[in-house]
C-alpha cells in the first residue's frame, strides 16, 4: 500500500492543477423594460430581425440574407465606423413573440469583447402595456486563461450591458411615440 501512496498524491496534485485551469465561465445576463405600448407595435419592432437599426442605436444599418426566417443571417453595420457583426436568427416565433439569435463570426476584441453570444428576446402583455425581456449569454473575447484587460469577464459584461441597456431604452422610446 506504501508503494502506491506516491503515486496517488501525484494523480490528485495533477488533477487539482488542471481543475484551476479551466478557462472562462459562461457569463449571463438579464435585463426587461416595461413599455407603454401594445405588445403586437413592440412585437413589430423586435420580431423585425432586418431592420435592427429602427431601435437598437449601435446600429447604423444590417444586411440580410434569408429574411425574417430560421438561418437567416445578418450583418450589422455598426456605427461611428466601430466595425461590423455577423449574425444568425436561430429561432423566431411571432406567436409567442419571441426571437433568438446568435453571433455566428469571432468578433474583434475592439468592436465587442465577446465570444459565443447568443440572445433570447420576448414581448409579452403587462399593466404597463408590454414588457420586453432580453437574455443574453456569452463568454469573455480571450478565452485562454489570464485574459488582457479588454478581453476580460469585466469587459464582456459592461459592453453587453450597455448594448442591452440602450437598446432596451431606446425600444421604448421608439415604441411609446407610436
Amino acid at each position: 500500500m506504501k508503494k502506491w501512496l506516491p503515486l496517488l498524491a501525484a494523480v490528485s496534485l495533477s488533477w487539482a492543477y488542471v481543475a484551476d485551469a479551466h478557462g472562462p465561465t459562461r457569463e449571463k445576463h438579464s435585463e426587461s423594460i416595461e413599455i407603454s405600448a401594445a405588445p403586437d407595435a413592440v412585437w413589430a419592432l423586435v420580431g423585425d430581425y432586418a431592420h435592427p437599426e429602427k431601435w437598437m442605436p449601435v446600429v447604423e444599418s444590417a444586411t440580410v440574407q434569408g429574411g425574417n426566417e430560421k438561418g437567416a443571417i445578418r450583418e450589422l453595420k455598426l456605427k461611428n465606423g466601430s466595425g461590423t457583426l455577423k449574425e444568425e436568427l436561430k429561432n423566431i416565433d411571432a406567436e409567442k413573440k419571441l426571437i433568438q439569435y446568435k453571433i455566428v463570426d469571432p468578433t474583434d476584441a475592439a468592436v465587442f469583447p465577446v465570444n459565443n453570444y447568443s440572445a433570447k428576446i420576448t414581448v409579452e402583455a403587462s399593466a404597463a402595456g408590454s414588457k420586453v425581456e432580453w437574455d443574453a449569454a456569452f463568454y469573455r473575447w480571450f478565452l485562454n486563461n489570464n485574459p488582457p484587460d479588454g478581453q476580460n469577464e469585466a469587459a464582456a459584461k459592461a459592453a453587453v450591458e450597455k448594448v442591452v441597456s440602450e437598446s432596451l431604452a431606446n425600444l421604448k422610446a421608439v415604441a411609446e411615440k407610436k
